[in-house]
């Protein structure tokens, strides 16, 4: 069973009850940025749902195990194991909520897609693009690739215009072919 508890600030503390292993799982957001820290402890089975307490300093988790109480300090990110309570601590207990799934954790399944339509031609202004076979035409310019009809095709280096296989010289430009 799963458990989180928001502790202000933008950080929210989410703990998983795991066998003989807790893991605790710290988040923190603030805008534009999102940490995330994750500890385990050997804490035993929990005989009851954890507790937290707000200190001065973060929060301490209590945790009910089948071995005793183990209590753990988060200040910050940093998430250790204690030997108790701190002596004359001044806290005030949290709300604790149960949760379906950590941060991590795997996802329920998801449902199948719907197969993507095919892409329509694309057009900005006076360019056009097809993709099959691919095609590109802006104003008096054209490209095609992945046509077997074009792969006959060449253009001249200097101009641009389309020349025959056996040309050497550009019709258009006069410029030597290689």
């Amino acid at each position: 069973m799963a458990y989180m508890c928001d502790l202000g600030r933008g950080q929210t503390v989410y703990l998983d009850d795991r066998g003989n292993q807790t893991i605790v799982t710290t988040v923190s957001s603030s805008y534009g940025q999102q940490q995330q820290s994750s500890t385990s402890f050997s804490t035993g089975s929990w005989t009851s749902p954890p507790e937290i307490f707000q200190t001065p300093n973060g929060a301490i988790l209590k945790i009910h195990g089948a071995d005793g109480d183990r209590f753990i300090q988060i200040q910050g990110n940093s998430i250790s194991v204690t030997s108790g309570p701190p002596s004359g601590m001044s806290s005030q207990q949290m709300q604790v909520q149960q949760v379906d799934n950590m941060p991590g954790s795997p996802m329920p399944p998801m449902q199948p897609m719907q197969p993507m339509q095919p892409m329509q031609p694309m057009k900005m202004g006076d360019m056009e693009m097809n993709l099959n076979p691919m095609e590109m035409r802006m104003g008096n310019m054209e490209m095609r690739m992945g046509s077997a009809s074009q792969s006959h095709r060449r253009f001249c280096s200097q101009c641009g215009t389309s020349v025959k296989p056996d040309d050497r010289f550009c019709a258009s430009c006069g410029h030597q072919l290689s």
